[in-house]
């Protein structure tokens, strides 16, 4: 497995609408095991595929409290939706940032696994604004874009700074911006 690059906001490759992933072969299953790698390392509980500037249908999840039961969803698509919940989100394109944003409370998707096989299900709570949330990517959808403009424009402003520190500091960044 390996490790994969984010992108981060405001890379245009974020804005990608993503395609459906139509062969489940090994390449598949590496390139889940590689997200979940990144995922669990950056440390995130969701990561779609367009974030890593591969723009297929595919996304991880694991928000158990061990971060042992990892979820795949290939080519998801929300049923139905139920309930209007708000909830402090962040993003691993959006390093540092938070914010809240409304989503539905229970969401029902049909999905595929890693072997194609398909499956429906009801989902709510936290895993239900994950799902979402990393949906929302596979069709170039952020979730700053559910906030003002101006708000938006505050975050690509600091991400830029924060990008300039980083470089000024060999790449590495400094202990008080870990600290966010």
């Amino acid at each position: 497995m390996a490790k994969l690059t984010i992108l981060e906001y405001p890379d245009t490759r974020l804005r990608t609408k993503a395609s459906p992933v139509v062969d489940f072969d090994a390449a598949l299953g590496t390139l889940i095991g590689d997200m979940l790698e990144t995922m669990y390392a950056a440390p995130g509980i969701g990561l779609a595929a367009t974030q890593v500037d591969v723009h297929q249908r595919l996304l991880v999840i694991d928000v158990s409290a061990d971060r042992d039961q990892p979820l795949v969803f290939a080519n998801p698509e929300i049923l139905a939706r139920e309930g209007v919940g708000t909830m402090e989100e962040g993003c691993l394109s959006v390093p540092g940032i938070f914010d809240e944003v409304d989503r539905a409370a229970s969401v029902r998707v049909r999905y595929q696994d890693q072997n194609g096989t398909f499956h429906e299900a009801g989902f709510e709570g936290l895993l239900a604004v994950c799902l979402q949330h990393e949906m929302d990517h596979l069709d170039g959808r952020l979730f700053v874009d559910y906030l003002s403009e101006l708000k938006r424009e505050r975050i690509r402003k600091k991400l830029e700074k924060d990008r300039r520190e980083r470089a000024a500091h060999g790449g590495s960044t400094p202990v008080a911006a870990r600290a966010l």
